[in-house]
């Protein structure tokens, strides 16, 4: 599952700087907010971040790749493409071998975080 895992530039550069990194999921982005305050929220949730000094790793899964930070096209993906599935843990290996595209919960967001050596999570 690691394998599948991509970083983004931005938060590649943070943890290799030991900067700090603040995981966000994304389900409340696709299924949990009506178009289009979804994306508003997403884009001022990753403004406070970044505000603050951290970086925003929103995660999210597009057409089969496990994505560990997202840049403003992906973010606008999750949050108006139709084919965004909700995925939990043991949903993650079945949407990356079929390449589709999901939101991770919660639990699937701490997970992946985990796996990329994030440790800071925060949630809607």
């Amino acid at each position: 599952m690691e394998k599948a895992i991509k970083l983004s530039a931005e938060v590649a550069n943070a943890l290799k700087a030991r900067k700090p990194v603040v995981a966000l999921e994304s389900t409340i982005i696709s299924h949990g907010l009506p178009r289009p305050s979804n994306l508003e929220v997403a884009l001022e949730c990753e403004r406070i971040i970044r505000d603050a000094g951290a970086v925003p790793a929103t995660i999210a899964l597009l057409d089969g790749k496990i994505l560990v930070g997202l840049e403003r096209s992906e973010l606008e993906a999750i949050a108006n493409r139709d084919d965004i599935s909700k995925a939990s843990i043991r949903d993650l290996p079945i949407i990356v071998a079929q390449g589709k595209s999901a939101a991770t919960t919660v639990a699937a967001t701490a997970h992946i975080a985990a796996l990329a050596g994030i440790h800071i999570f925060a949630t809607g």
